[in-house]
């Protein structure tokens, strides 16, 4: 009996992701193999621990970060790590999609109150840098964690960040991470880094959301 190959959701599309410390750990790895099973023909990862939005504008020195280009070793960075310009980025890689993974960094969930400006002055000024490439965009929000924790992250503070970016991130198309997974159904070691069960089911839904986009189903078309 012949077996019915299923059609890859993102064959042929290269993605550059941008993303925080979630890439220093088991997300990385696993979000590559889960496009590279779905077709994506190219795949560059660059995270930086603690960098915002603005940061992929105006470089910035941070505590670590990683890098991992196609089916090369990914290279974990620590003091003195540098994030790189997102114009400069997609000028090498000429990416197809642009995956933003920054949620958590854009967060404060120290803080009673949102910072607004601050978040508003950094998000638009890195989709307006993407939107100059007429690279088409996606940006993905933070996931719930397991309330408070090393980070403060409260429930309600994720939702207020969602929110936030959810209505301020166009052109760019936001996916909601709240929507894959209840407040702490998703294991963390630190209240805000998952374990490894739960990067793989953030990594599984975020590239199931990607394939559903018409944006990317557009790219494919061409």
């Amino acid at each position: 009996m012949a077996v019915t190959a299923v059609s890859a959701t993102l064959a042929g599309l290269s993605f550059l992701v941008l993303g925080e410390s979630h890439m220093i750990y088991e997300l990385r790895d696993t979000l590559y193999a889960d496009l590279d099973a779905q077709g994506a023909s190219q795949v560059h990862i660059v995270g930086a621990c603690g960098a915002s939005a603005i940061d992929w504008v105006k470089p910035k020195t941070v505590d670590c970060g990683a890098e991992k280009k196609g089916k090369e070793v990914a290279k974990v960075s620590g003091p003195g790590t540098q994030t790189q310009p997102i114009g400069q980025l997609i000028a090498q890689d000429k990416p197809d999609v642009v995956l933003v993974i920054i949620g958590d960094t854009m967060g404060s969930y120290d803080s009673p109150a949102f910072p607004k400006a601050w978040a508003w002055q950094g998000v638009t000024s890195l989709t307006k840098a993407i939107a100059s490439t007429k690279t088409t965009c996606v940006w993905v929000g933070p996931a719930y964690g397991k309330a408070g924790g090393k980070y403060n992250k409260l429930d309600d503070r994720v939702e207020r960040a969602s929110k936030f970016l959810s209505g301020n991130v166009a052109p760019c198309v936001y996916i909601d991470s709240l929507k894959f997974a209840k407040p702490g159904e998703w294991r963390t070691f630190d209240g805000q880094h998952f374990t490894p069960d739960g990067y793989a089911a953030w990594s599984k839904a975020i590239v199931g959301q990607l394939g559903q986009l018409p944006q990317v189903q557009a790219l494919r078309a061409k």
